[in-house]
């Protein structure tokens, strides 16, 4: 199925802006945050207009319509990843819903002595929280090796797995820098054939947002995902598990709506997702990223799959034919997403954000929450450019127009 571009633009109001005199806006940093449809706008506008409430809390009609609001979005969301809604905990962002596992689960099932199994393409998010664990516990921290295109080298990752040690693999689905689309259920095999108790982590972040995925058939135990990538709205995201799990977690955020009981001497929780969500809830948002999941199931996520990867072989190809700039991640398009870091030889990324600004492309420059990666590849950053559902080859010109002139300017 071939998306029609151009009416999905429509959609998007911010895409119809000049940044500059004359000078359309050419948005290509979805991959830090996406651009949020009209349907997402209306549905929390029309939370914030007509239906105004807490969520459980009351037996009245705008209470009933809030809590409706609210959970639809943990149903719809749970749908759209082919999970449990049990299951589903949301959370203002994918790096609490890590955080929640670092230290609900981690810090209470490991011991002094225990691996814990990561990647050297990972975002912060998804090394900080397992790094401070592991000081603080006495874990011993292991990262699977890249090969020079920038996959994981699962030969290496056999290796470090073979002592049957590793008990928790933390890992992302699609790297925010490289592009590259990983073979989870691949890694997953690895670890839990050496260790059948092993317990998984995968930061979706920039999967769901791209292409379809099924929790259930990935079989792993945790998956974040965060709503301002896949059109939703800032403020909330969600750790998708299995409800089994869930039930062996104690929360680490404490206070109402989370508990079964309280006395002067102790707390029972509440069931899962709820023991995790204390306090007023996302309610707007969740309003917002339902939308936003029927907005994404209305084009199609194999469409939008299909699209990114034509898009994203077309940038590469002509990439290459520009002298001095160096593609970091697979050159397939069939092996990764839509996020392509580039560098100019002798030229600092900053200074290519700034040419490309001067023709209204957004692109995002830095190390891109990923230094150790940055470390890895002998860089302290790279620009990168992250194509969407809204974008198109008319989006590429000024773009690669931009690198050129400032590959021509910068090193005069």
């Amino acid at each position: 199925m071939t998306l029609d571009v151009q009416t999905i633009r429509k959609d998007f109001p911010v895409l119809s802006r000049e940044v500059h005199p004359d000078t359309r806006l050419v948005y290509l940093d979805s991959a830090a945050s996406s651009q949020t449809p009209l349907p997402v706008l209306e549905a929390m506008d029309h939370y914030y207009r007509w239906s105004r409430s807490n969520v459980h809390r009351g037996v009245y009609r705008l209470a009933e319509e809030a809590t409706d609001l609210y959970e639809g979005g943990r149903t719809k969301l749970a749908a759209f990843v082919d999970a449990d809604p049990r299951g589903v905990v949301f959370t203002k962002n994918a790096t609490e819903a890590i955080n929640l596992v670092a230290y609900s689960w981690v810090r209470r099932h490991h011991k002094p002595g225990d691996v814990l199994l990561s990647t050297l393409m990972e975002h912060h998010a998804n090394h900080v929280p397992f790094l401070y664990a592991a000081k603080d516990l006495g874990l011993e921290v292991r990262h699977v090796p890249l090969t020079e295109d920038g996959r994981l080298d699962l030969d290496a990752a056999r290796d470090l797995v073979a002592d049957g040690r590793v008990k928790f693999l933390a890992m992302v689905h699609v790297s925010n820098v490289l592009g590259t689309r990983n073979d989870v259920a691949a890694m997953t095999a690895l670890v839990r054939d050496a260790n059948p108790e092993a317990v998984v982590l995968v930061d979706g972040t920039q999967a769901v947002p791209q292409m379809p995925v099924s929790f259930r058939d990935l079989d792993v135990d945790f998956y974040a995902v965060t709503g301002h990538k896949m059109c939703g709205p800032t403020g909330i995201g969600a750790l998708v598990a299995k409800p089994e799990r869930l039930e062996e977690m104690d929360p680490f955020l404490t206070g109402g709506e989370m508990i079964r009981d309280v006395s002067i001497e102790s707390v029972t929780w509440n069931d899962v997702p709820a023991k995790f969500e204390a306090g007023t809830p996302m309610i707007a948002e969740a309003a917002g990223l339902a939308a936003a999941v029927d907005y994404l199931t209305g084009i199609g996520m194999q469409a939008v799959r299909e699209h990114e990867t034509a898009l994203t072989q077309t940038f590469i190809d002509r990439l290459s034919q520009v002298e001095g700039v160096t593609v970091h991640g697979p050159r397939d398009a069939e092996l990764r997403g839509g996020a392509i870091s580039f560098a100019i030889d002798g030229v600092h990324p900053h200074d290519v954000g700034a040419m490309l600004d001067s023709k209204g492309v957004c692109v995002r420059v830095g190390h891109h929450c990923a230094k150790p990666l940055m470390k890895h590849l002998g860089v302290v950053a790279t620009a990168r450019a992250s194509l969407y559902l809204y974008n198109d080859v008319d989006d590429l010109d000024p773009l690669v127009e931009g690198i050129v002139a400032a590959r021509s300017f910068f090193r005069r």
